[in-house]
């Protein structure tokens, strides 16, 4: 559920005599997850609230020996948080909204979008400057399943290995030489100042980067409207917008981490330009790309559009997800 009133960016709709909450905000315990709270947590504090951190140790952190697209998905990462939310222990969860189902469960909104930060993905490797520079046979290493199928287009004479493990944990295996490069989104490595660890970014036409990513997103229980009053003033309306559409393109594709599915969006001029990818792990299948426009002021227009690209995709061949997987 979506906590976006069409009103909610009207500037004569929160009062700055909205009066100050005690707050407790649940994280996970990563450093990029700790980041992303005290980030939120300094943004709140500012307006006068008093806000605390409840760090918290996920399904989804404590399985790294398997793909989330095998355990469950990226839901894993937010489960815990919203069981403390539902008892009272947390008013509210910050996460990468590219971790976010695309259907929160019964009981709880997404009151908040901030500002994206860069949204593309990054080659990081200690001896190449790009991926062009790998020699053939090179490993590559990514647990995304999108990641996977659009490294194959661009380099199918690749080894494109699993990689799990929050980023510093990444950054350790590549320096420990398991891999010649991996691919992160370069969101992470800019908010934790590790941006000098990134020798390329790709351009979004050529990795297109998943639904939501570099977003953050705030959870909060949807019966409580003064939390979502309270957060109003860190939303961002373009970003909203942009990370509606995409959402909706994987939201009616029945997509999960188990899909190999990217969705970039650009809001320009009140124009938002939705670009998507659908990919084949097993390579059977050729790679699928649209891309649409259309005038976007709402979060019903974005999540029109979003709707009309995944039709596209799928009239161009691509399948969706079955019930069970997504």
């Amino acid at each position: 559920m979506l906590a976006f009133p069409e009103a909610l960016f009207d500037p004569l709709m929160t009062s700055p005599h909205t009066p100050s909450l005690p707050l407790v905000i649940a994280t996970r315990e990563s450093r990029l997850a700790l980041w992303q709270a005290e980030h939120v947590q300094a943004l709140l504090r500012a307006r006068g609230h008093s806000v605390a951190l409840l760090g918290m140790t996920t399904l989804g952190d404590q399985i790294l020996d398997r793909s989330l697209s095998k355990v469950g998905g990226k839901g894993l990462f937010v489960k815990e948080l919203e069981v403390a939310l539902a008892e009272g222990r947390a008013q509210m969860a910050v996460h990468s909204l590219k971790d976010v189902p695309m259907e929160l469960p019964e009981g709880f909104a997404l009151a908040c979008v901030m500002e994206r930060e860069d949204p593309r993905d990054a080659f990081v490797s200690p001896t190449y400057d790009c991926l062009e520079a790998l020699p053939p046979g090179a490993v590559v290493g990514t647990s995304s399943l999108r990641r996977q199928v659009l490294l194959q287009a661009l380099r199918p004479d690749l080894r494109i290995e699993p990689l799990r493990g929050n980023l510093d944990t990444r950054l350790r295996k590549l320096d420990e030489g398991q891999y010649d490069a991996i691919v992160l989104a370069a969101a992470g490595l800019k908010r934790l100042g590790l941006a000098e660890r990134i020798r390329q970014l790709f351009a979004p036409e050529a990795m297109l980067p998943a639904a939501g990513q570099g977003a953050l997103g705030i959870e909060v229980r949807s019966d409580r409207p003064d939390l979502i009053e309270a957060l109003a003033p860190l939303a961002h309306q373009a970003t909203w917008l942009t990370v509606a559409a995409e959402r909706a393109v994987s939201r009616a594709m029945g997509g999960s981490c188990s899909m190999p599915l990217a969705a970039h969006g650009r809001l320009e001029q009140g124009q938002l330009h939705l670009d998507a990818a659908w990919g084949d792990p097993e390579g059977l299948l050729p790679l699928v790309r649209v891309a649409a426009s259309a005038p976007v002021h709402s979060l019903a227009e974005a999540e029109a559009l979003g709707t009309a690209i995944a039709q596209r995709l799928r009239q161009g061949g691509a399948r969706s997800a079955d019930p069970v997987s997504a």
